[in-house]
């Protein structure tokens, strides 16, 4: 199909907008009794979370080795019931039973390890999470490792946003992604709380829903592929910026991420279908007609409607700054990266209803439709 056979409404698409000011939680060591993570100035932040420890105990978060062999020390004279960790209060869904597999704790190679209350094989020999596991440290910008790389590689693999990869360094994109993951449990799991650093709840939360190494999805919490009982092929979560792609049976195919709409132009929640498919010819002529770039809307677009045949003024389409993605960033449409737009292009087809939603626990999702009143 050429381009200039499509008539496609555009008006309300993304422009070319610069990387707004990111907000990033401050992890600030403090050689004290506590480890503190100062407030985000963000929505959905809470004001302050404080991590207390047991006083005398805490290494900081950029920890010298002078207070490791201070606490190395201590362990030999009191032995290691003196670092024994906590009781978190976090229930996870379904954690029915004891989680097998636990294995070694964390420190010097010559203390004595303790059980790991992870479960998830992507987390579970990694000795820099198990003091955050504990509810001993609290990890955020400034801290590397390979705790941070495995935390890194698991919110990848559940389709947020992480546009550096998993390099092993919290920064900016880390604090991003792990609240959008934070957003998205905490619906759920009333211990997560959306802060932007890596706790015990949301280090638990994470180890309860990523998929196991080597997979990608989500182990539980899918939302189902139903909005007022009829079938959708695309759920769009705009809070968590994901989109959910599922087969014609309802099964998930894959999690991507997304940018959506700003507070000032915001994309509309409710049941949508595709109206028409532009490949990447289209998506270019579009982009170089409308806003002189011809890469603005990516390599593809999906042209959206109201269920009920309204325009929306919407799209499904690419971009040319996948560093804005997991964000409220366009003017109503959603962003995809390309690799992921090609995906949804080539998977949907006219007519398929998509799903755009605040939470994955919106109320229309799996319900019934409405009876007519007459």
């Amino acid at each position: 199909m050429r381009a200039g056979d499509l008539r496609v409404d555009l008006t309300g698409s993304t422009s070319r907008q610069g990387l707004p000011p990111d907000p990033v939680t401050s992890a600030t060591p403090w050689f004290g009794d506590r480890t503190r993570v100062s407030d985000v100035g963000e929505l959905d932040a809470h004001s302050r979370t404080v991590a207390s420890v047991e006083p005398g105990l805490t290494l900081p978060l950029s920890a010298s080795p002078v207070d490791v062999k201070a606490r190395a020390s201590r362990m030999s004279a009191e032995g290691f019931s003196a670092m024994k960790p906590g009781t978190s209060s976090l229930v996870l869904q379904h954690d029915t039973a004891p989680r097998a597999g636990a294995v070694s704790g964390w420190g010097l190679s010559t203390w004595t390890p303790s059980p790991s209350p992870l479960g998830n094989a992507r987390f579970t020999g990694v000795v820099q999470l198990s003091p955050v596991a504990s509810g001993q440290e609290v990890l955020g910008p400034g801290s590397r490792g390979e705790g941070i790389r495995a935390v890194q590689g698991a919110l990848l693999e559940m389709g947020f946003a992480l546009h550096g990869g998993a390099d092993g360094q919290f920064g900016p994109q880390t604090v991003r992604a792990l609240r959008n993951f934070q957003v998205h449990a905490s619906r759920t799991l009333p211990g997560v709380k959306v802060t932007g650093a890596l706790d015990a709840a949301t280090l638990k939360a994470l180890d309860s829903l990523a998929p196991a190494p080597g997979a990608r999805g989500q182990s539980r919490g899918i939302p189902p592929a139903v909005y007022e009982g009829q079938p959708v092929r695309v759920i769009v979560a705009l809070r968590e910026h994901r989109t959910f792609l599922y087969d014609a049976e309802g099964r998930l195919v894959d999690i991507f991420p997304n940018a959506s709409g700003t507070q000032a132009t915001p994309t509309r929640a409710g049941l949508k279908v595709v109206r028409s498919r532009l490949d990447q010819a289209a998506a270019e002529a579009a982009g170089a007609r409308l806003w002189n770039d011809k890469h603005v809307f990516g390599t593809r677009i999906l042209d959206l409607s109201w269920a009920d045949g309204r325009h929306s003024a919407e799209e499904l389409h690419g971009t040319n700054a996948p560093a804005l993605l997991g964000m409220d960033v366009s003017h109503g449409c959603i962003r995809h990266s390309n690799e992921a737009i090609i995906v949804l292009h080539d998977a949907l087809s006219a007519g398929d209803r998509v799903a755009i939603v605040e939470h994955v626990n919106d109320p229309h999702l799996g319900a019934v439709a409405p009876v007519p009143v007459s």
